[in-house]
């Protein structure tokens, strides 16, 4: 029973990493904000040719299409007065397997979420350890934050080096290569904005593991004051 009782701790403080990459990648995927900042800080009006309205259009068609039932995209957008279909059949396909990666980030996300509530609710309500649980939250915000103190350090030293490691393992295929004089996703969506999401992301999740780390550290310190009166 008591290693059954260890393994379930450790799963869960397990879990707290995953959780908060996982729901900072879903809020990243779905943030019109992001792709908006993107869209403006690389200039991307000028280089694909649409207006503005147009771009966000096709933000706005992108997360549409994540959350979607839809297999494939169609997106339609203006310009020069006509028109056209935003993404090749190269891109569309691509597009299939992004939103694939990103379904599978929701069920980790889902699944993560249901076991640190159950998990907190058994602590809670049956077993009534507040400290227990405070301590696994704890060390599971510290291994959170050592790992993305390393992966902000890989960003940092050679992103270019963990974006291409990044497709060569999530994608088995290489319709991700694609052409930047041509192909619009990735005029929409140039390198340098994956490096924003990227440190955008890592910050997100450092700074969920401090504000649980630290209201669990508080509690931690605050109940053994008591205990030692």
């Amino acid at each position: 029973m008591r290693i059954l009782s260890i393994a379930a701790r450790w799963l869960f403080i397990l879990c707290l990493p995953i959780l908060l990459l996982t729901a900072s990648i879903g809020g990243a995927a779905n943030s019109l904000w992001l792709y908006e900042y993107g869209f403006q800080k690389y200039d991307v009006s000028q280089t694909t040719g649409l207006a503005e309205a147009e771009l966000e259009t096709a933000a706005s068609g992108l997360i549409g299409y994540f959350n979607s039932d839809d297999e494939d995209i169609t997106l339609t957008v203006v310009k020069d007065g006509e028109p056209f279909e935003l993404f090749n059949e190269q891109e569309v396909a691509h597009l299939r397997d992004v939103k694939d990666l990103i379904r599978l980030d929701y069920r980790f996300l889902l699944g993560t979420l249901i076991y640190i509530l159950g998990y907190a609710g058994f602590s809670l309500i049956w077993a009534k350890d507040w400290r227990w649980l405070a301590r696994g939250v704890a060390v599971g915000s510290g291994i959170t934050l050592a790992l993305m103190v390393v992966l902000g350090v890989g960003i940092l030293l050679d992103f270019d080096q963990l974006f291409w490691q990044f497709h060569i393992i999530s994608f088995a295929n290489e319709l991700w290569q694609l052409n930047p004089a041509t192909d619009y996703l990735i005029m929409l969506f140039p390198q340098g904005f994956w490096y924003d999401a990227a440190s955008f992301c890592t910050l997100s999740v450092a700074l969920g593991a401090m504000v649980l780390g630290g209201v669990a550290g508080g509690y931690l310190l605050s109940t053994r004051r008591r205990l030692d009166k």
